[in-house]
């Protein structure tokens, strides 16, 4: 196991996740089914909700995303694995943890992934 406090970086998961699931509600009532009905919106309104809708559902793809890291991470903790990169098992820095507490490489492999 790495030197770092995973209380701490368990709390801003924590934190982090919380974040993310009081925003869904809101998010989730943005990404609804636009109505077609010209009667009652116009063409122009209609496409502008259109495209709040697709850019509310690309949102709630991200956070999905973001929940299932975090989750990750969460059980990482659980299981004592935490702050170990998930390729080499070398430690992550504590640094890189502090910007993204769910991030599962450490610098190294998160380059050599995206070349």
């Amino acid at each position: 196991m790495t030197d770092i406090d995973v209380d701490h970086f368990k709390r801003k998961l924590m934190a982090a996740r919380d974040a993310i699931l009081a925003t869904q509600e809101a998010r989730d009532a943005s990404a609804a089914t636009v109505e077609l009905d010209q009667s009652s919106v116009g063409r122009l309104s209609r496409m502008d909700a259109m495209q709040q809708q697709a850019m509310a559902q690309s949102n709630r793809q991200r956070a999905d995303v973001a929940l299932r890291r975090i989750d990750a991470a969460l059980r990482r903790c659980d299981d004592g694995s935490y702050g170990l990169c998930l390729e080499c098992d070398e430690a992550i820095d504590p640094r890189r943890l502090e910007l993204d507490p769910a991030t599962p490489l450490c610098i190294t492999c998160a380059q050599a992934c995206d070349r």
